[in-house]
């Protein structure tokens, strides 16, 4: 039996039961799962994140600066807050023991060698689970020749994402011969948002960039791109952050500098 109740318990009935909102824009109807792993790649103190992006081998092969992860990038993860990479890296170099969220490359197919937009969902949302992820990221190719294909390659990852409370980020890619405007990104991670991406990551324009944020109505993490001197990619990264990015996921210019 139980021990009786005591009298006098103390149900703090001039406290009143909170119900607070979610600290991310566009997320606070989104199940709890998906917030937790949301709140662990964005600190709840500032809503922001410093991911450390290393999954161009993807396309690129063992491009410049990630020719031995092993030994030129795992120093480098204490530093950073997020990790972007594939599920072949992780499981083969990422000891079990990093607890840094990780948001998966789950989309592939061609190499640099040939047309990039003709990708396809690359993994199974069941693989994300058994890797404990926090976020899966589709490339999408908004104006590319096969943009509705990328479209929907999201919106089946969005729905499997849904099913199992991993949010997915959709990377705007942007051609070669496409121009990088606000108008372009805009459009881009307008479209995305809306057919139900819960973090956009896409590219810093110097002009109006925060119409791109204003205009999203989920977070947006900022791309580096190409390698560029450090204190322009620093500069770069406070400008995002200041004009309503949430925070950056670069590269190349942390891996390909002289001192990450």
């Amino acid at each position: 039996m139980p021990e009786a109740d005591k009298e006098g318990r103390n149900y703090h009935i001039e406290n009143k039961a909170k119900s607070e909102l979610f600290y991310l824009k566009g997320s606070n109807e989104l199940g709890w799962g998906m917030k937790n792993r949301l709140a662990r790649v964005f600190n709840p103190k500032d809503g922001k994140t410093i991911m450390l992006a290393i999954d161009h081998g993807y396309f690129q092969g063992p491009t410049t600066g990630l020719e031995r992860i092993d030994v030129d990038i795992m120093p480098l993860v204490p530093y950073a807050d997020t990790l972007m990479l594939t599920r072949g890296i992780l499981r083969t170099i990422v000891p079990p023991s990093v607890t840094k969220p990780i948001m998966i490359r789950a989309s592939g197919g061609p190499s640099i060698l040939k047309e990039l937009s003709n990708e396809e969902i690359a993994m199974d949302i069941e693989d994300a689970i058994r890797l404990g992820v926090c976020g899966t990221a589709i490339q999408v190719f908004i104006g590319g020749e096969f943009e509705s294909r990328s479209v929907v390659n999201m919106t089946k990852l969005v729905d499997a994402g849904l099913k199992y409370g991993i949010p997915t980020m959709a990377v705007t890619a942007v051609g070669r011969e496409m121009a990088r405007t606000p108008k372009y990104f805009r459009l881009a991670t307008r479209i995305c948002a809306e057919l139900g991406a819960q973090v956009l990551k896409t590219y810093y324009t110097d002009e109006d960039f925060e119409t791109v944020t204003a205009s999203c109505p989920v977070p947006i993490v900022i791309a580096g791109g190409k390698k560029r001197p450090e204190i322009d990619a620093l500069e770069m990264a406070y400008r995002a952050i200041d004009q309503g990015a949430s925070g950056v996921d670069m590269g190349r210019n942390i891996f390909q500098s002289d001192s990450p």
